[in-house]
């Protein structure tokens, strides 16, 4: 159905352009003038109220006047008129829309009402809408040859399906797509998106041949579930690469939690496009450095690197760039090193980096590249070159361009340090290699392979379902909402832990001395003693927790003690009691916990806890529900990751518990979705069992949300 719907606008075979014009410099002038140039292959039919010739075309001055069928519809009248068009285009049978005009929701008030016009009617005609305002839409197929933007250069034909959310950036892209030597399939730019947006675009392109690779520049993400569902599927067929601009962190400085302190907007998106194995690039460079890698190498078999060069030192800091990216220098064969010392000068370097010396001619650069593709320790082949003796660079890369034709089943850059002359020239050339200026370049455009390698390569994650106690959480939750509190006591949150599956300490509720003194003996010492409060949230902050606590005598005078503090700062009236806990032995401390954020819901975090939590900050964010997957990788993912693997003879962590763990906090936000901040912190991890262990939590709510969720119909709730 959607392929039906878009190909009205992305493979159409009749376009009217209502608007046109013959009045140089308009927009109207200029989309006449592209698909004139570009040579579409369709029918097109200008409108404009005068009629006359546009362009050569003959033009009517209506869209009812047009003899024959249409399928797109692009749109550059005042906005006022938009929606009368809409009408127009309904009535002639059009069913896909390119709407160029600005002047709706980017505007105020009165332009978003007016696009939610534009919506009603696009969904009430059975109509597909692009924009608006937008730059346009092209298809470089051939069988297609539409542009239908206002860009000032014609589209060079690639394997690139672009999606971009600013029309000024994309026109800016589609200017310069020759001097970065790429070249796009499909190309939408997006606008306001009222009805076509990027995941659209996704589904659209999932299964299309044309379309080799997809780059996204993306301002915000309307649907972060349905992005995700979409790209974690496209994404193990062909590599997406994006760039999600607006890095902010609006909304967390008005959290509660550490979790909701340290997370953010970009954290959100970050978390999301890592889950959906969409390659995340932070700058336009980037993004299309990489994205010529993709066009011209397939996809490694693995993560090994071998270096060709005629200069140690560029070798060298290739090196290092290939070691830093987590990748392998490959071992070369004995074999291998054999066949170059059979021709390479004595003073040459068979090892990897491979020095061929700067006195190499383009013979040695052939031989060279051709023995080391046969090794089958090497997966990757970076050759640097730089200009000695008078060897032109254009004809090593025309050398290597020719071998690549004939091994094009493993990836090859070249690293070329010359002037940039030699990247002009190769715009002009047909290439089917990338070329960079600085190994760094060629390393990265190697990792971003290597990563969409292992991302294929990986298994689907599953989102498990454990066994747990709903009912007795749901029981928790009602007394805290009948109360009219949000935030959850940190009994209430252990017992609600404990509900779901996650270890935590043996623990007792004491509101005297005397069971106080009855909890520790019952558990047995040492113990900690931690208030219980309604209204006081951080208890380290008011001295409200106490630590190894080594007898019933000392834990009689902690608690005395307790009690006179609070009283003294006037905190005594919101004190529920305190929880008396067993004292879990363990220098490693982390943290996991749950905040919301408005726009991406839920999102897990996990890291190295404690007092360190916010001083040192290494955490890590996935988006709720984790997968398997998911919490692997958030363990892994953090610095901390090598004290839980048993640093210095100490226990290693349980990682199955600890990922266990994890899944249950998303199991817990997933059934009770009104939660909105949770903490574990810290997480102990026992040096007895490696088990990592609540030791402390804390939950908070939306109130609201929660009543209707839980219907809950008290008297107190109704207030």
């Amino acid at each position: 159905m959607l392929k039906e719907q878009l190909d009205k606008i992305m493979r159409t075979k009749s376009i009217a352009v209502v608007g046109a014009s013959t009045k140089p410099k308009t927009i109207g002038s200029e989309i006449m003038q592209r698909l004139r140039d570009y040579k579409f292959n369709g029918k097109i039919y200008p409108v404009n109220p005068k009629g006359g010739m546009i362009e050569g075309f003959q033009a009517y001055t209506s869209i009812a006047e047009i003899p024959g069928e249409v399928d797109l519809a692009v749109i550059v009248v005042n906005a006022k008129f938009v929606l009368d068009t809409i009408d127009q285009c309904h009535a002639k049978g059009i069913k896909g829309l390119c709407i160029i005009t600005a002047g709706f929701k980017e505007t105020g008030a009165e332009g978003a009402e007016a696009e939610k016009q534009l919506l009603a009617k696009v969904r009430e005609y059975g109509m597909r809408c692009v924009g608006p305002n937008c730059l346009g839409v092209l298809n470089t197929n051939p069988e297609i040859s539409m542009d239908a933007t206002f860009a000032e250069a014609l589209p060079v034909r690639g394997d690139i399906g672009f999606v971009s959310q600013s029309g000024a950036l994309g026109g800016g892209i589609l200017n310069i797509l020759k001097d970065l030597n790429l070249g796009f399939a499909q190309f939408i730019s997006i606008g306001n998106q009222a009805d076509v947006n990027a995941e659209t675009a996704l589904e659209y392109w999932e299964n299309d041949d044309d379309v080799k690779q997809i780059l996204l520049y993306m301002e915000s993400i309307q649907n972060p579930a349905n992005f995700r569902k979409l790209a974690s599927r496209i994404t193990k067929k062909k590599p997406i690469l994006a760039l999600k601009a607006g890095r902010s962190a609006a909304g967390a400085s008005a959290a509660s939690s550490h979790t909701g302190s340290l997370a953010g907007a970009d954290k959100a998106a970050a978390a999301l496009l890592k889950q959906s194995g969409v390659i995340r690039e932070f700058s336009l460079k980037n993004l299309f450095a990489n994205a010529k890698a993709f066009s011209n190498c397939p996809i490694p078999q693995g993560n090994r690197v071998a270096i060709v060069t005629n200069s140690g030192g560029p070798g060298i800091m290739a090196t290092d760039a290939i070691c830093e990216s987590g990748m392998q220098m490959a071992q070369i064969t004995d074999a291998t090193k054999a066949e170059l010392r059979s021709f390479l000068p004595s003073a040459a370097s068979v090892k990897n980096p491979i020095d061929m010396i700067a006195s190499a001619p383009i013979e040695h650069y052939k031989q060279t590249l051709e023995t080391v593709l046969k090794d089958e320790n090497v997966d990757m082949v970076m050759v640097i070159y730089l200009p000695f003796l008078g060897l032109k660079d254009i004809d090593v890369a025309k050398a290597l361009m020719e071998i690549k034709a004939k091994n094009p089943s493993k990836p090859i850059v070249g690293v070329f340090m010359t002037t940039s002359n030699f990247f002009t020239e190769i715009s002009n050339m047909d290439v089917n290699m990338p070329f960079y200026m600085y190994a760094e370049e060629g390393a990265e455009a190697f990792a971003r392979l290597d990563q969409q390698r292992q991302w294929m390569a990986q298994p689907a994650g599953k989102i498990p379902c454990y066994d747990v106690d709903r009912e007795k959480v749901e029981k928790i939750i009602k007394s805290s909402i009948a109360e009219g509190r949000d935030q959850l006591t940190t009994l209430e949150s252990i017992d609600v832990l404990q509900a779901y599956g996650i270890r935590a300490c043996k623990y007792g509720l004491a509101t005297n001395e005397e069971e106080v003194a009855t909890l520790g003996n019952s558990i047995g010492y040492p113990v900690v003693m931690k208030m219980t409060s309604k209204t006081t949230s951080h208890k380290t902050d008011v001295g409200g927790v106490r630590v190894n606590i080594q007898s019933e005598a000392q834990l009689r005078a902690e608690y005395k003690d307790l009690i006179q503090k609070l009283t003294e700062k006037g905190l005594i009236e919101g004190l529920e009691g305190v929880i008396i806990q067993e004292m879990v032995k363990g220098n490693r401390e982390m943290v996991c916990g749950i905040a919301t954020d408005p726009q991406y819901g839920p999102m897990m975090m996990f890291g190295l806890g404690g007092v360190f939590v916010e001083a040192l900050k290494d955490v890590t964010f996935r988006i709720a529900p984790l997968t398997d997957l998911d919490a692997k990788d958030m363990i892994k993912s953090v610095k901390a990751y090598k004290l839980l693997q048993g640093a210095r003879g100490t226990t290693p962590a349980q990682m199955e518990q600890i990922e266990e763990t994890l899944l249950r906090l998303s199991q817990l936000v997933n059934d009770f979705k009104f939660i909105d901040e949770l903490d574990i912190n810290p997480l102990l991890i026992s040096e007895k069992t490696g088990e990592g262990i609540a030791v402390d939590g804390r939950i908070k709510v939306r109130l609201e949300e929660a009543k209707k969720a839980l219907s809950c119909n008290c008297a107190a709730c109704a207030l």
